[in-house]
């Protein structure tokens, strides 16, 4: 590994600290921690008021992105560390999908609070917000991971604890750990990014299996039976178990009693 790809001391007269090769050699961790370190020190007088996006890699390791990065992660774990047993619910942050979706996910998110259920959302509008005002009205605990975009997707009134990412990726980490049940309502992009998220994690076992709900028969089927033909029939991309981890619930007793069979802190 060159070290010109860890110029953070550009521009300094600090020179580069030469990285060995072996990422399981302990002089490695050592030099990178090192490197971190300076890094996070510098990230943090250098933050711009709007940063530019991040649109392809860049020349230079930018000391403020990396301190910026690595302050979500802290602070996002700080936020999810609170809670114990807790369902992520996933869905469109807009109010054109069928009424009852949105009463349901209220509904749903209410009867797990009272089980004991903190309830996590992006913290934004739509099914989130749904989510949220279910579990904050039944008195529970009612937590909004948001992301901050230029169309100001700003926080809901439900929450009882909240963070705002600027950074989708850290946001997703922060989803995929806080929980021990995902529970996807219908959405779009940004719902579906979250969804094949999740199951590939679940898959690739880089967290371990918990239960995916996936609420709305005639929202999903089409879904389902896409990847049913052409995942895994025609193309063997991907197992029968792949599939069988996902649960189709229909109504909010069905979801509600497979999630509390199921779901172990």
């Amino acid at each position: 590994m060159g070290d010109d790809q860890l110029r953070e001391e550009k521009g300094t007269s600090v020179p580069p600290v030469p990285v060995p090769d072996n990422p399981n050699d302990p002089e490695h961790h050592e030099v990178m921690g090192q490197i971190l370190t300076r890094t996070i020190e510098r990230g943090k007088t250098e933050v711009p008021e709007a940063p530019a996006p991040l649109v392809c890699k860049p020349r230079e390791l930018e000391s403020w992105r990396v301190f910026k990065i690595m302050s979500e992660f802290v602070e996002g774990f700080e936020t999810i560390k609170k809670y114990g047993l807790a369902a992520s619910f996933f869905g469109t942050a807009r109010a054109s999908f069928e009424e009852h979706f949105y009463q349901e996910a209220s509904e749903l998110a209410g009867r797990l609070a009272k089980a004991g259920f903190a309830i996590i959302t992006g913290g934004g509008s739509g099914i989130m917000e749904a989510a949220n005002k279910g579990a904050y009205e039944a008195g529970g605990a009612s937590i909004g991971l948001n992301i901050r975009l230029d169309e100001s997707q700003g926080l809901n009134t439900y929450l009882t604890d909240s963070y705002t990412f600027e950074h989708f990726f850290v946001r997703k980490v922060m989803l995929s750990y806080a929980a021990e049940v995902y529970i996807f309502f219908p959405g779009g992009y940004g719902t579906m990014d979250e969804f094949f998220e999740m199951v590939t994690l679940v898959q690739t076992k880089k967290i371990r299996k918990i239960p995916i709900i996936i609420y709305g028969r005639e929202y999903w089927e089409p879904l389902l039976t896409y990847m049913h033909t052409k995942f895994l029939e025609e193309h063997a991309a991907i197992d029968q178990g792949d599939l069988d981890m996902l649960f189709l619930a229909d109504s909010v007793d069905e979801a509600f009693e497979y999630i509390t069979k199921n779901t172990r802190c």
